[in-house]
């Protein structure tokens, strides 16, 4: 097995670009355990720990740019205000140990269903894009095509994620996540739901219940018609218990999970009910606390 070490990211484009199957590696948290359990075996390491831009993040035009390698806990720490799905999303990854060196980047090249940033990150909006770089330039996935299937990516050979260009929330948002014990464990499910007032839509990501993750739109569409119909973005008024078992519902039936080890189907659909039940109506609460505070 070849290791390669860059110490720049254009000396890493190059590598990645000459030796195409070398499999990148930052925090490690997801590589090092199917190594270790002899799952994949590449045929050479390219090592991005020394790229310290990758670590970096700025804040533009209400557009935050995470470096691929920003830790989980840096994430939580610094980023709670603007992108406050993906922190509480970070909040449930592993450890201690593993947050501070776990990252959003990893969890997309990993593209498991049941990585945590997913939901959130399918959460925040329709305008999160992954940065694609290679030595032929810089290219924009659209996070909603950035799954293609199981623990598969649209990046091509020649790729590596750079960063995730993610708009700072502009209205309440929330995680949930079901497992088999309280901490350190993959998700059963997991559910992000965020409000987007300022262009009257709703946001979903379902995780661990699909072959990738994956968005409930019946569901937005249905929420994002009661919210303009009824008037409720301007009122702030109660949505009602009809509006939010509905959305449980359709929310459900988003869903095509698998029976596994960690939990069967049924329980799963079950799960992402009561979890988007629960999720509208702790976001519409700060919603309406939020427009009654501006009154």
């Amino acid at each position: 097995m070849e290791f390669l070490r860059p110490a720049t990211w254009d000396e890493a484009l190059a590598a990645k670009a000459e030796h195409p199957t070398a499999l990148p590696i930052s925090g490690g948290t997801d590589v090092m355990v199917e190594m270790n359990f002899d799952v994949h075996r590449p045929s050479a390491i390219l090592d991005l720990n020394r790229i310290t831009e990758l670590t970096e993040w700025s804040s533009e035009d209400d557009v935050v740019r995470l470096g691929a390698a920003v830790p989980y806990a840096r994430i939580i720490e610094e980023l709670a205000v603007p992108l406050p799905g993906l922190a509480l999303a970070s909040h449930t990854v592993g450890s201690p140990q593993i947050r501070n060196r776990g990252s959003v980047g990893g969890n997309l090249g990993a593209a498991s269903p049941a990585g945590d940033s997913h939901p959130a990150l399918l959460a925040a909006g329709r305008d999160v894009f992954v940065e694609a770089h290679s030595v032929r330039g810089v290219r924009l996935i659209p996070i909603d095509e950035f799954y293609v299937g199981v623990k598969r990516n649209s990046l091509e050979p020649d790729e590596l994620i750079g960063a995730v260009r993610i708009p700072v929330a502009d209205g309440p948002q929330q995680f949930s996540k079901i497992g088999t014990r309280n901490a350190m464990v993959i998700a059963v499910c997991a559910f992000g739901f965020a409000l987007h007032p300022k262009d009257g839509t709703v946001g979903t990501g379902i995780g661990s219940a699909a072959p990738t993750p994956r968005r409930a739109v019946e569901a937005e569409e249905y929420l994002r018609g009661v919210l303009a119909e009824r008037g409720l973005w301007e009122s702030g008024e109660l949505l009602g218990a009809e509006v939010i078992q509905r959305f449980g519902e359709l929310v459900k039936s988003a869903a095509s999970p698998i029976d596994d080890v960690r939990g069967t189907a049924d329980y799963r659909r079950h799960a992402l009910a009561v979890m988007a039940r629960r999720t509208l109506t702790w976001t519409w609460n700060d919603y309406r606390k939020q427009i009654r505070s501006a009154a």
